[in-house]
């Protein structure tokens, strides 16, 4: 399985998260998120002008900045 960023998927892609590799308040505000290392996540869609892209994660959409999504690691399916 390739392993690539969150930011990097399509829409309908779906993965495991491997890692996050943000810093400070960011990747604090990820994790409480519930966006930690073995969570099954899947890209919904992204906005038209391309950010923020919404994400299904523990059974809840969530929208995140690109730059926020291409900290996060993914092993896609």
């Amino acid at each position: 399985m390739a392993t690539k960023t969150l930011a990097q998927m399509k829409p309908n892609d779906e993965g495991i998260i491997v890692a996050l590799r943000g810093t400070g308040n960011i990747k604090h505000r990820l994790i409480d998120m519930g966006l930690v290392p073995g969570t099954k996540v899947r890209v919904m869609k992204f906005a038209p002008l391309g950010d923020p892209v919404e994400i299904k994660v523990k059974n809840f959409d969530l929208a995140l900045r690109v730059s926020e999504a291409a900290t996060i690691d993914v092993e896609a399916d």
